[in-house]
């Protein structure tokens, strides 16, 4: 059976890449090669920003309530092709449908805040500063906008995080799709113009390797950069794109930690946990792979958890029925699993093991079943390091103190959240924990759109975050405007250093 080769956007038009390297996209439940993308060349990567720069010059200049109306639009045919994009997506990345539904619908909700641009985008003004003087201060666009997008949202980060809030304020885009997950993104960019009937260029989309795109975080053209991935990765691109005078938005690794403290309602505490701990496989920065248990309710808490976690049904991502799909492709299968055994080897204990699983129909698919390590202590890099699937570490802690100190020892600090009874402590840990997202009682503390994705330490690398008004503001530049207008008594003034800006 032929495997389609895929193309890339520029112009608002697909086009035929020269390449003569293509990446395979496989289906993660059946392992099967579904289709190939290229590994765009750096002319084609290089064509794709001249044609967003092109396409700058009319969309800066169209009026925020135009480019308002494109947004309205293009909100209701995402949610027109909801069902269309969550298989699509869950077929490429084993996300199961629900989840994948999440995706989609994650994708949608900042295209809502997008639609609020005339609002959230203004800018501040005053008469009468000083006398005859008057300023305002606008937001504006910058220019043209790169994103670097991973492989676990092919929705929510490409068109959630990364487009609506860049095309809304006035920006055109070039995306750099996941490899490995590129077809919903590619789908939505068909939409975009078949449906939506934007602008040529401006949003393009092309997927390559780090070392085509290397060109975003040095060509003049691109004027910012956000980045969803590792922290190595992230580190790169940051220190590179400001050293060129660009915006970055690097978002990336996590190990996010939960407190359980025994006065927790300890049945909605394991409930959430699993969800958030085995929710997408793993394969979020939001997930909740490591758990701080007060060691009073700690036996009790791991059999609760064993029991759970057990009763999940593991199996094709497109099966309406599954609760865990598979991992995204087999080398990530394999590193899941290597992270397992190191685990094991460093002195915890094997308290549910996931590796073997085999789902009947699917024998090929890169399914990791629920894992559960307990008995992890600091030293352990298993505890450390972001693993990026359907693995829960146990750390046993004394008490607060201890759970909250052990929790702000690691180098991440994407989220963090407790679960307790207690106002106290719940104060306290809102205030004390370095998670940038925090949850009382909520495992999984993702904000809305309208607020921003406030990750911190080696989590995120930059100034302004993603979505919220952080989002706009990293999206526009200050543009201040002084006005004075000669009267008679004015013209006849004499002018000093300060031009009448300084009352005396």
């Amino acid at each position: 059976m032929s495997v389609e080769r895929k193309k890339y956007c520029v112009y608002g038009e697909w086009r035929e890449s020269k390449t003569d390297k293509w990446m395979p996209v496989t289906d993660s439940s059946t392992g099967e090669v579904i289709a190939e993308v290229p590994c765009c060349t750096v002319e084609e990567v290089d064509e794709a920003i001249t044609s967003a720069q092109e396409a700058f010059k009319d969309w800066s200049m169209l009026s925020i309530s135009k480019r308002t109306q494109y947004m309205f639009k293009w909100r209701n045919i995402l949610v027109e092709h909801l069902e269309e994009l969550a298989y699509l997506c869950a077929k490429e990345l084993g996300k199961n449908l629900n989840e994948a539904r999440g995706d989609v619908l994650k994708a949608i909700e900042p295209t809502e805040l997008a639609c609020a641009t005339p609002i959230v985008s203004q800018g501040k003004a005053s008469m009468q500063v000083t006398t005859g003087f008057d300023t305002a201060s606008y937001r504006m666009p910058l220019g043209v906008v790169a994103g670097i997008v991973p492989f676990n949202f092919p929705a929510m980060i490409p068109w959630g995080w990364m487009v609506p809030l860049a095309i809304a304020t006035g920006n055109t885009v070039v995306l750099k799709a996941a490899s490995h997950t590129p077809l919903t993104a590619m789908r939505i960019m068909e939409l975009f113009y078949e449906e939506g009937g934007f602008p040529k260029g401006v949003v393009n989309l092309v997927t390559c390797s780090r070392q085509e795109s290397e060109i975003f975080l040095t060509d003049p053209r691109i004027k910012a950069v956000t980045f969803v991935g590792t922290t190595g990765v992230g580190k790169h691109i940051y220190s590179v794109a400001a050293a060129h005078g660009k915006r970055v938005q690097a978002q990336c690794e996590a190990k996010n930690h939960a407190l359980v403290l025994e006065d927790c309602d300890l049945e909605s505490a394991t409930n959430a946990i699993v969800n958030s701990t085995y929710g997408c496989a793993g394969m979020r920065c939001m997930a909740l792979p490591v758990v701080c248990v007060q060691e009073s309710i700690a036996d009790k808490f791991v059999a609760l958890l064993k029991e759970k976690a057990q009763n999940l049904k593991v199996g094709c991502a497109y099966d309406e029925e599954t609760k865990l799909g598979p991992v995204v492709h087999a080398k990530h299968k394999e590193s899941v699993c290597n992270w397992i055994q190191k685990g094991i080897d460093e002195g915890a204990e094997c308290v549910l093991d996931g590796r073997d699983i085999v789902v009947p129909g699917f024998e090929n698919g890169f399914f990791v079943g629920p894992t559960i390590l307990d008995k992890v202590t600091p030293e352990m890099e298993v505890g450390q390091r972001e693993i990026f699937g359907p693995v829960t570490l146990i750390k046993r802690v004394k008490d607060f103190e201890d759970g909250i100190t052990q929790m702000n020892a690691n180098p991440f600090a994407n989220g963090s959240v407790i679960f307790t009874q207690s106002g106290f402590y719940a104060r306290q840990f809102a205030m004390r924990t370095d998670g940038g997202m925090v949850g009382i009682n909520v495992g999984i503390p993702v904000p809305s759109a309208y607020f921003p994705f406030s990750g911190n330490k080696d989590s995120f690398f930059g100034d302004q975050h993603v979505l919220g008004i952080d989002g706009v503001r990293f999206y526009t530049r200050a543009k201040t405007v002084t006005t004075h207008w000669y009267d008679e008594k004015s013209a006849k003034r004499a002018l000093d250093t300060w031009e009448g800006t300084v009352e005396r």
